[in-house]
Parts: C-alpha cells; structure tokens; sequence
C-alpha cells in the first residue's frame, strides 16, 4: 500500500514532537547546538511541540499512517517566525527556549533571524515554506517523506506559488530535486559554520 499524509489533529501534538526529535536527533544543527545526545534527548522534545504548534497555527501539518512521519509547513504570509506569533502560541514554545543552554538558544534565535533575511531576499514574494520534514529512522526510504512532501505540494500548486525549504543535511538534496526543488543559496549558518542549503520549487514544477 503507498503511503500516505493526512492533516495533523492537535491532539497528536506531543506524538509528533516524538517523532520528529527521532528524526532529527543527527541533524548537524541539533548536534552543534546541543552535542551531548542525552540532552538533545530531553531538550528537542519541547522545541518540537512550540514548533509543530507553531505550524498548526500559521500552516499546516501533515502526519503519515500511524505517525511514521510529519511535515510542517507555514503558510504564504506567515513565513517570518515572529515574537508576537510565538506568544500568541502559547507558553510552549517561548519555554522550549528558555530551557535551552544559553549560547544554543543565542545561536538558534541568530540562525533564525539570519535565514529570514535570506529567504526574503530570494524570493521576494510569498511562498509555502516547508518548515521541517521528518520520518522515524528505522522507516526512511519507504516512500513517506515523499508522500507527506507531495501532500503539500499539490496545495501550493493549487495556490500557483512557490515552495521554500532549508536543509543542513546534503544527502537530503537530491530528495528534495526529485520532487522540482533546485538549490538556489549555499553557505553556512553564523558562528556555528554548519553548512546549509535553501530551495525553491516552482509552482507546477
């Protein structure tokens, strides 16, 4: 059976926060941010519930079969994490970050800022910005993250807009370019050096 992404219910927050920790327990952002993986263990887990929260918000989240994956998308218009947003989310997210050591939430809230400036920059317009993407580890390569990333997809093309997304792992681009994505910016995030890629995916590609 092909897999297949449905819309997040809010009461699977937490689940998703869980899988999503898993997914990117590696990630070389996480892994220089907080490189004991014990606390990447205790720390990810809240800052994934603000930002799936977050997403449910301000976009939209999509969850394969029984929480095997889970994208978060923010919608054309929301792009831009912004203080207000985050407190209008709730205490989940601000407190994720307090909670971090903190040089880790200096360096995120940089990173953060510089990314926005960048994304402005290269697409001048409004866009779906595919937040995270992430599958539980044991089942990666089955087709899921293909099926949550098609899901949003079809909505932006329905939108006639563009998609946007970061990475910091380079095995992840030539995912992304199977599905229209070309990379548009290469560089490295402030102070931490972790490289990272952006792209953009015409609508229709």
């Amino acid at each position: 059976m092909e897999p297949s992404a449905l819309p997040l219910p809010a009461s699977r927050l937490r689940e998703a926060a869980a899988v999503l920790t898993r997914a990117f327990m590696e990630d070389p952002l996480y892994v220089h941010l907080l490189p004991s993986r014990e606390e990447r263990a205790r720390r990810l887990p809240l800052l994934w519930r603000g930002l799936v929260r977050y997403s449910l918000r301000y976009g939209v989240a999509y969850a394969a079969q029984r929480l095997a994956g889970v994208a978060c998308w923010l919608r054309p218009g929301c792009e831009d994490v912004t203080a207000g947003r985050v407190l209008r989310t709730g205490l989940a997210f601000p407190g994720a970050l307090l909670r971090l050591p903190a040089t880790a939430r200096r360096a995120l809230l940089e990173m953060a800022r510089e990314l926005d400036r960048l994304r402005r920059e290269i697409l001048g317009g409004p866009a779906w910005y595919l937040w995270a993407l992430g599958v539980e580890p044991p089942l990666q390569g089955r087709g899921i993250g293909g099926a949550l990333l098609a899901r949003g997809l079809a909505r932006a093309d329905r939108d006639g807009l563009p998609c946007y997304l970061e990475t910091m792992n380079e095995r992840d681009l030539g995912f992304y370019e199977r599905y229209g994505f070309e990379v548009v910016h290469a560089g490295s995030l402030p102070r931490s050096g972790v490289p990272f890629w952006a792209l953009v995916r015409p609508p229709g590609a």
